[in-house]
């Protein structure tokens, strides 16, 4: 069987008894979560949450980029979030790599020299949730009062750990 039709086969069965149709469109719990891309982080799981009740926002390393920040507000501007979440999480990959190193072997790779561009590699979790932290109540265009907390999640464990961040 094809991944193609492994996946359409699941959505048949998850379609067939499907009731969140109705949902609207607004978390009800009023919260965001940014997040890495990592498979390991079954969130909605770890986290207690069901369906409608958050947005997430997922990127390699969990960082606040541009786009990320265009999706944050969105959701705090038009669909009334007020919680912020930033979770990393052990083992990350971006903890494997340095920028210039990354770019060398692209650059070997390809053949040929790349524009550069931010990979946001970083060397600490800790460090890294409370720069994303800062990065989302700092952003101008985010509307004040947002309640933002760090965590970074054991994978070995299934534990979150909170990470003490400065005052708003």
């Amino acid at each position: 069987m094809s991944v193609n039709e492994e996946l359409l086969e699941h959505n048949r069965r998850y379609a067939a008894d499907f009731q969140d149709g109705d949902l609207p469109t607004p978390p009800s719990r009023r919260m965001v979560i940014v997040t890495c891309m990592d498979s390991r982080l079954m969130l909605y799981e770890l986290l207690g949450l069901r369906n409608g009740e958050a947005h997430v926002i997922r990127n390699a390393g969990g960082i606040v980029n541009e786009e990320t920040l265009r999706s944050l507000l969105i959701s705090t501007r038009l669909l009334a979030t007020r919680d912020v979440v930033v979770i990393n999480h052990t083992e990350c990959g971006m903890l494997t790599f340095t920028e210039e190193g990354f770019r060398a072997k692209l650059r070997e790779e390809l053949g040929r020299p790349i524009d550069p561009f931010p990979l946001y590699a970083f060397d600490n979790l800790e460090e890294n949730v409370r720069w994303q932290v800062e990065k989302i109540r700092t952003a101008p265009l985010l509307p004040p009062g947002l309640n933002v907390c760090g965590f970074v999640y054991d994978v070995k464990s299934g534990c979150l750990k909170e990470v003490p961040t400065p005052a708003a």
